[in-house]
């Protein structure tokens, strides 16, 4: 099951951020405030971050957190899958590739996302749902 995030998941969505940015594949982790903030703009507005609660029936298994945004390049809407994460008792599972058959439904014209080099197990899946890698060199710039 893959259902919207509610005001009442904020401790779940607080809690599976936690472990998402202490796992090995994220690069460094953030501040919990960063989290906070993430948790207030999604009961904001859905204009350009929504946030799914994948399950196992009824039990949470992890989260989804999309950016959308639009691309000349991709022609239309692009949804950036910003964070997928699964706790370890839930992979295997197939609810990444229920996660992304649910994801194609959206209507967009393009997906994006990001993973560390040395995630094969994430690569392959990613590979077999027709993602291919970019060849940019991408780029940020941290404002204080």
């Amino acid at each position: 099951m893959i259902r919207k995030l509610t005001s009442e998941d904020k401790d779940l969505f607080l809690a599976l951020s936690a472990e998402f940015y202490a796992s090995p594949a994220v690069a460094h982790p953030v501040p919990a405030q960063y989290h906070a903030r993430a948790f207030e703009e999604l009961m904001r507005a859905e204009e350009y971050i929504v946030c799914y609660i994948l399950c196992d029936g009824n039990v949470p298994a992890g989260y989804a957190l999309l950016q959308k945004t639009y691309s000349r390049e991709g022609g239309g809407l692009t949804i950036w899958i910003d964070e997928i994460y699964l706790r370890p008792a839930f992979r295997g599972k197939g609810l990444g590739r229920e996660f992304f058959a649910f994801a194609d439904t959206l209507g967009a014209a393009r997906y994006r996302l990001e993973v560390e080099p040395d995630n094969a197990r994430a690569i392959q899946l990613y590979a077999s749902l027709g993602f291919e890698p970019l060849p940019y060199l991408q780029m940020v710039k941290e404002k204080g």
